[in-house]
């Protein structure tokens, strides 16, 4: 089980981005105020919002975080378009020290893509660009394909829509890799204290190749709540998007990198991602070199190149 977990850690490319201890009192919003950004006054046991940005911005910007990830992840795209633009950044419940609340059992995805729905209709934002990594590229396609007039554009970091094919092949179905969702569920959520953090760190460091960027998603990962961990794994692998990846009318971009495996050169990685997304066939497929799966952190300076052509 141990190394069927670690496969999966590593080869299907989940995050565990960067830490912030986030409570929602007092204290934990003259924090945030102290950094620039304020919560949105918005009720979810899902998630919570940071928003930065100017007073009069010339569009909205939604910024989700994969698994066991911090809004901090986004801390250097958010510097790079906090002066036009206004950023939400999710902080999934559960989450790099966020208490777990609605997040404590079942799905953690698709729940979450409800709520971001709900939040850009209350908050009344107009067609804001949604930015998913990982994880939060599966919470992007779920809101962009089942509330289309939501979502302006979509850029999804280095994920494909049916992660369960990575582990039973091209003829996967969610039913025929629903074991191994399970398999999976049981030994991240029973887990010893001890062996979460030596699997998140040996995870962590196969999915950042710049060592000086590895603290901030170490602490992520050993602050997260391993129960919604696992929940959010093993509805990952059973979460086959490709059917409904055809209703999503936003323009669409998808940055990807290898495959962490050695087996799988660039050119097998490109024509997974092509087959992965024949349903949606306007969607621009690009894969970015010399980076692991924190495309933000081993690339930064590409990564914004790419956000800002996608925003323009």
């Amino acid at each position: 089980m141990r190394p069927a977990l670690m496969a999966l850690m590593a080869a299907a490319a989940l995050t565990t981005p960067a830490f912030a201890q986030d409570a929602h009192g007092a204290h934990a919003r003259a924090a945030h105020a102290a950094h620039g950004h304020q919560h949105a006054d918005f009720e979810s046991g899902r998630f919570h919002v940071r928003i930065d940005g100017p007073e009069h911005p010339v569009g909205d910007v939604i910024l989700i975080p994969g698994l066991s990830s911090s809004p901090e992840v986004w801390d250097m795209l958010t510097d790079e378009l906090k002066g036009r633009y206004r950023v939400h950044r999710i902080h999934v419940q559960g989450f790099a020290g966020a208490p777990a609340e609605a997040n404590a059992e079942g799905p953690v995805s698709a729940p979450v893509a409800e709520d971001i729905a709900r939040y850009i209709r209350e908050q009344g934002l107009q067609k804001p660009a949604v930015i998913g990594h990982s994880m939060g590229g599966t919470i992007g396609m779920m809101l962009a394909a089942r509330h289309p007039d939501a979502v302006g554009k979509l850029m999804v970091v280095d994920m494909i829509p049916f992660m369960g094919a990575m582990f039973g092949g091209a003829n996967a179905t969610p039913e025929s890799v629903a074991p191994m969702g399970e398999m999976i569920y049981q030994g991240m959520a029973n887990s010893s204290r001890e062996q979460w953090l030596a699997e998140s760190s040996a995870s962590i460091t196969s999915m950042i190749n710049t060592g000086s960027q590895r603290a901030g998603p170490l602490e992520a990962g050993a602050t997260t709540d391993q129960k919604v961990a696992a929940s959010a794994m093993r509805e990952l692998v059973v979460t086959d998007l490709r059917p409904e990846l055809a209703n999503i009318t936003a323009p669409t971009t998808v940055l990807y990198v290898r495959f962490n495996d050695p087996r799988m050169t660039p050119e097998i990685t490109d024509g997974i991602y092509r087959a992965s997304f024949t349903t949606l066939p306007a969607a621009t497929l690009k894969r970015i070199d010399d980076s692991a799966h924190f495309i933000m952190l081993d690339q930064p300076a590409v990564f914004v190149a790419e956000v800002n052509a996608f925003l323009e």
